[in-house]
């Protein structure tokens, strides 16, 4: 029986995205072709058009899975609207997961960062509403080159090191 969410299907999708994020390391979007994936996938061109329109929305569907990964590491919060301003959790996410975050910022999905709505309840505890989308952006953009650094060197501290440094620089703001 051939259902959407059949193993099978599942196996394939995996084996193009590993591939077409091994590829991303070393090579832009843009000189990675359908060809290329085929058949280091050892799979058929048909296979690949199958499960993806082409390279990009290939891309698409990696960054959507990472952003639905990050996004459960705080459901609970946002069902209970409670803001624990916990990012050790995000930063163990990311050191397990490094390749795919490297990814994630290679595609430059980072312009819609990964907390979203999170970051909102803390800037606005922490920031007169006036000026909350100056605060937003900053913080963003702040928290977005620590991931990059970290990443670009290995992510050789820890995530509670990281954490901290983060903390280091909202000290006065008691986050």
């Amino acid at each position: 029986m051939n259902t959407p969410n059949n193993k099978r299907k599942k196996q394939t999708r995996d084996k193009i995205s590993k591939v077409f994020i091994t590829l991303l390391q070393k090579k832009e979007i843009n000189e990675i072709s359908v060809t290329d994936i085929c058949r280091l996938a050892k799979i058929n061109r048909s296979t690949f058009y199958v499960n993806y329109l082409d390279i990009y929305d290939l891309a698409d569907k990696i960054g959507q899975e990472l952003e639905q990964d990050v996004l459960s590491l705080y459901q609970e919060e946002r069902e209970t609207n409670h803001n624990s301003n916990n990012f050790l959790k995000l930063f163990k996410h990311i050191k397990d997961n490094q390749i795919f975050y490297k990814t994630y910022f290679k595609l430059k999905m980072d312009q819609n960062i990964i907390i979203k709505d999170y970051d909102y309840h803390l800037s606005k505890k922490l920031y007169d509403d006036k000026y909350i989308d100056y605060h937003m952006e900053f913080f963003k953009a702040g928290l977005t080159a620590i991931i990059k650094k970290w990443l670009d060197c290995g992510c050789k501290e820890s995530p509670k090191e990281i954490e901290n440094i983060l903390k280091s620089e909202y000290k006065s703001k008691n986050i």
